[in-house]
């Protein structure tokens, strides 16, 4: 078994190992060439570039600064046409076509660039035009074409080189396969024999270990195995005995837990039965006791929302209160406005009684000197004594009205004196408002706060209720798991007594 195990393990291991450097090959010659390939393909496109921009450099002749950049991207595209050979030559080092090829596209580059760089720069300081250019020029184009060949050239030895890598590596995996089907069919012809004599001294004790698995599986733990020999077989037998030994101990020692597991099974079953019916109990006294706070708590909730409206309701009077006080301090300024200007009248209808006495005083006098012109002042005498009657009758309404003022401004310091008062009873009205407002406030904030604390104290006795319930259905369980504890008790005694020790 062990040469057997040690020939599979070494050709598995050749296998691998094998196949690991055919791959690890692969793959560095596949990415040579596709670098190889990719470089070529670039270089192809550098030397159209290098056609286009010489031909739009001649196309723009007449434009100087457009010249002068096409003649820049020209003198780039050339330097970087030269960097790629230089790269091809580096990768495909080991390949003599491509370096013979690389070495002639360099010198074809060389006269190319001899012929055309000088016309460009001629052309650039304006020393040919654009046709003279384009003459000069032509006899660039079989460069041209050489590159294009050489370069058509690289494409086929890089494409000749891969198929030439498939080729190769073609052969080696078919190496590989027959090397690994040799060296299998001669593991199989050397390992046969061995595997047939291993065999033959395998299975009989094999056998023996059966029939023992097979009495000790029925529970007969009572005979003994015979056990000679060194070898694997033996010492498979050798643990079979071990193991029935084992179990011999295994199944007193169960026979004797599961007699104990019954008793107290037995026990706790009552216990938790007990413990049931008081959790039970007390879950009755928890809900009784859950309905009751619910019950004061939509009670207190009940007054908090009282309190509060009255507390609103307060606020409000409180707030009519105040502004009633503003109307009656409005009253009482206008009725001091008012006094003022009855105050102001009175002065005015003085004046106007004096300017009336004198009118009178003067008019007398007219009506003297009228009297002493005789005929002549007669129409001023009746003049003047108009104006005097005039001026009687209005001093007789300036004191009528003065003494309606006077009455006015009695009356008007009546009434501010009254509404001075109905103010400051109106302030106290308001300072009282205000305290019972915030007494009532205080009032609703107590309240609140005991809600919120009964609340609690029922979220409390809920989840008190809930736990209980819960504990009674755990108790239930538990009682439930107790009995079934006990009647598996009883089945291991009955399963272990199916032994025979």
């Amino acid at each position: 078994m062990a040469v057997l195990a040690a020939a599979l393990l070494g050709l598995g291991a050749w296998g691998v190992v094998e196949n690991r450097i055919v791959t690890q090959r692969t793959a560095a010659l596949f990415d040579s060439a596709q670098e190889g390939s990719d470089a070529v393909a670039r270089l192809r496109e550098s030397l159209a570039n290098l056609r286009r921009l010489q031909a739009d450099a001649i196309a723009s002749g007449s434009n100087p600064v457009e010249v002068e950049r096409l003649v820049g991207l020209w003198k780039s595209e050339a330097e970087r046409v030269k960097k790629l050979d230089a790269d091809l030559m580096k990768i495909d080092s080991d390949n003599t076509t491509i370096e013979a090829l690389v070495k002639q596209q360099l010198a074809q580059l060389e006269q190319y660039t001899g012929i055309v760089g000088p016309l460009l720069d001629k052309l650039q300081s304006a020393v040919l035009d654009s046709a003279g250019a384009l003459a000069y020029a032509e006899s660039a184009e079989e460069h041209v074409v050489a590159l294009r060949t050489t370069a058509d050239a690289m494409l086929k030895a890089s494409q000749s080189r891969q198929a030439q890598i498939r080729g190769e590596l073609a052969d080696a995996s078919a190496l590989a396969a027959n090397l690994r089907l040799g060296l299998t069919v001669l593991a199989v012809a050397v390992l046969l024999p061995a595997l047939w004599l291993t065999l033959r001294s395998v299975c009989e004790p094999l056998q023996d270990a059966v029939a023992a698995a097979d009495r000790i599986a029925r529970g007969d733990l009572g005979q003994d195995l015979a056990t000679e020999g060194q070898d694997e077989t033996a010492a498979l037998l050798r643990s079979l005995q071990q193991m029935q030994l084992a179990l011999r101990r295994l199944v007193g020692q169960v026979r004797e837990s599961a007699e104990s597991i019954q008793t107290a099974s037995g026990e706790v079953a009552a216990g938790n039965a007990d413990l049931s019916q008081r959790t039970e109990e007390q879950a009755s006294n928890l809900q009784q006791t859950a309905s009751s706070m619910e019950m004061l708590t939509d009670s207190v909730r009940h007054n908090a929302d009282s309190a509060q409206r009255a507390n609103e309701l307060a606020s409000d009077a409180a707030g009519a209160a105040a502004q009633g006080g503003k109307v009656v301090g409005q009253a009482v300024t206008t009725m001091h406005d008012i006094a003022a200007s009855s105050q102001k009248i009175a002065e005015i209808i003085s004046v106007i009684d004096g300017i009336a006495f004198q009118t009178n005083i003067l008019a007398l006098n007219a009506a003297v000197e009228a009297a002493r012109a005789g005929e002549q002042g007669r129409g001023f005498a009746v003049v003047a004594g108009e104006v005097r009657s005039l001026a009687q009758r209005s001093a007789e309404a300036a004191r009528e009205i003065k003494t309606l003022i006077t009455a006015s401004v009695e009356r008007v310091e009546s009434g501010t004196r009254q509404v001075s008062d109905a103010g400051q009873a109106m302030q106290e009205i308001v300072g009282k408002v205000e305290r019972v407002s915030q007494l009532i406030h205080d009032i609703s904030g107590a309240t609140t706060a005991q809600s919120r604390d009964i609340g609690q104290v029922g979220d409390a006795v809920g989840q008190l209720d809930r736990v209980t319930q819960q504990n009674a259905a755990l108790v239930e369980q538990s009682a439930a798991a107790a009995a079934s504890l006990r009647a598996q008790a009883s089945r291991l005694a009955e399963v272990v007594g199916v032994f025979r020790v």
